[in-house]
């Protein structure tokens, strides 16, 4: 973990700059650091846009966009930790949409989510393989 999911309308941006993004924050949370030490473990670092193609944003004009970025990651880390991590991809998101803030309406916002251990089931071989 992390994983960080943005949803998007479909009148906001093209798949190449959102992949761009994904890549971007990705990056971001692996810079990530407390005490000098990664916050997050490369292998656990997902990010993925979905794109959705039927929403209603306010009143319904058709130049209103939203982006929803959710990030879940494990419990544990400090509120100092999670919000210099919220901070951090939140100015990248703004930074990505800032013409289309000044000319459409836009509705940005990100979420922390942290979740027990208990109630998930993992099989990966990422962490080992980052590792050679």
């Amino acid at each position: 973990m992390p994983h960080l999911t943005l949803e998007y309308s479909a009148n906001l941006a093209d798949a190449q700059r959102l992949g761009a993004l994904c890549k971007d924050l990705a990056q971001c949370l692996d810079t990530q650091r407390d005490n000098g030490e990664r916050v997050y473990p490369l292998g656990g670092i997902r990010v993925r846009a979905l794109r959705c193609e039927q929403y209603c944003i306010a009143d319904g004009r058709p130049d209103a966009a939203f982006l929803h970025a959710n990030l879940k990651i494990g419990a544990g880390r400090s509120e100092a930790v999670k919000q210099a991590t919220g901070d951090a991809l939140f100015a990248l998101i703004k930074q990505c949409f800032a013409t289309e803030f000044e000319r459409q309406g836009l509705a940005l916002s990100l979420e922390i989510n942290e979740f027990s251990e208990a109630g998930t089931w993992k099989h990966n071989n990422l962490h080992a393989r980052l590792k050679g």
